[in-house]
């Protein structure tokens, strides 16, 4: 078979039988996809890797025999790989395959077999093949940049003509702008209308085409901001026109943002809604500084509190005197305007004064900056290095990982 004439076309395998010779990274890697399409797959390999063994066990579409392949094995089916590490068990398969008019793709020698995969994604009811006679690596890169293309919106999946209107809830992530999820991005590509925090990852409008209206939402901490029932107004009114608009948060939407407000408002004027959680900024950022939040054998638990009122303060409703209490780790999420007060709480609930401190300022950006201090004097600290929001405070024995 010569792969540069190789016909491109989609094979409907639910509930057809599919034979798959050999059980290692191949196998791996084919199966999933396999399953998700509904084959009746019939795997047959000396031995099979633990990933294999787990998907024959968990999937009742997939059936396991360790054992040499046989000729008689190929009864019945429709389509065929040859992924054995063994060139003549291979070559067997194919000619087999051959005589009975199966299609076989030989993963080892490919323009030897019948049929050859090509190296494929699936977006937004897309399925996307590319075959580039055989030069495995040159297909899986021209995958990759029409992936990214189309997540980027340098290409557009959509038909043209065809309008999407509604409300999209995406959180951008803790500030790098490659931390936003796929989808988020995606729907980010597709948007008439961005509703913009400052705290959301502003290289990310750079990429918005110059027809999108960007609007700053200018809810900045301790300062001016956009009275959120004006938001949620403007949410309404820009999908009531039957545009596409797309509220772009920083980190998670629903992690102390107010994202579910966002969410009541449309749902009772009739928008429909879509949410995409993002990457929170109490877990990523600790974690791109080089501090978990937990670690085996040294803490179980971890809680993420909100710094935007003081402790004893009427409207405040976290249990100051617990958490001093409990011994595993507090991500602290703007807070370094009321730092003293905090950690003066902690420490008279019974914290130690040495417990290890981690702030980090700007987390995941190229401004990004971290400060290591210990619960007694992280106030102090932060004031002399003239820390400011946003930033991320870890409280607990994690914080003195050296990163």
């Amino acid at each position: 078979m010569n792969t540069e004439d190789a016909y491109l076309v989609g094979l409907r395998l639910s509930g057809k039988k599919v034979v798959v010779v050999g059980g290692g990274t191949v196998a791996q890697r084919r199966l999933p996809l396999l399953i998700a399409n509904g084959a009746d797959v019939h795997v047959i390999a000396r031995a099979a890797s633990p990933a294999v063994e787990a998907l024959s066990k968990d999937d009742p579409g997939i059936s396991l025999q360790l054992r040499d392949f046989r000729t008689g094995d190929l009864d019945g089916a429709w389509y065929v790989i040859a992924a054995t590490d063994d060139h003549d068990v291979n070559a067997a398969i194919a000619a087999e395959a051959e005589q009975r008019r199966i299609f076989c793709v030989r993963a080892d020698i490919a323009r030897e077999g019948s049929a050859v995969t090509p190296a494929t994604f699936d977006y937004d009811g897309l399925s996307v093949g590319v075959l580039a006679g055989g030069e495995h690596r040159r297909s899986a890169a021209i995958r990759s940049a029409i992936h990214e293309a189309l997540q980027q919106g340098v290409i557009t999946a959509e038909v043209p003509g065809e309008v999407t209107a509604g409300v999209a809830l995406v959180g951008g992530g803790p500030g790098d702008p490659e931390l936003i999820t796929v989808r988020g991005r995606r729907l980010l590509a597709r948007a008439d209308v961005v509703v913009a925090d400052r705290l959301a990852p502003q290289e990310l409008l750079a990429e918005i085409g110059p027809h999108v209206e960007v609007i700053d939402a200018a809810k900045i901490p301790y300062g001016r901001a956009m009275a959120q029932d004006a938001i949620n107004q403007l949410l309404v009114d820009r999908a009531k026109q039957g545009k596409f608009v797309v509220r772009l948060k920083g980190g998670d939407p629903f992690v102390f943002a107010r994202g579910y407000e966002e969410v009541l408002a449309c749902a009772e004027a009739g928008i429909p809604v879509t949410v995409v959680p993002g990457v929170t900024s109490a877990i990523a950022v600790p974690a791109l500084a080089g501090v978990p939040v937990t670690h085996r054998g040294m803490t179980h638990e971890f809680v993420v509190v909100s710094g935007h009122v003081a402790p004893g303060h009427p409207e405040s409703l976290v249990n100051w005197n617990a958490l001093a209490a409990m011994s595993g780790t507090i991500v602290l999420l703007m807070a370094v305007e009321r730092i003293e007060l905090f950690a003066k709480v902690l420490l008279d609930g019974g914290r130690p004064a040495d417990t290890p401190v981690l702030v980090v300022q700007h987390g995941t950006t190229v401004a990004q900056r971290t400060l290591r201090a210990t619960l007694g004097d992280a106030p102090e600290r932060i004031r002399e290095e003239g820390i400011r929001p946003p930033a991320i405070i870890v409280i607990g024995q994690v914080a003195g990982f050296a990163g």
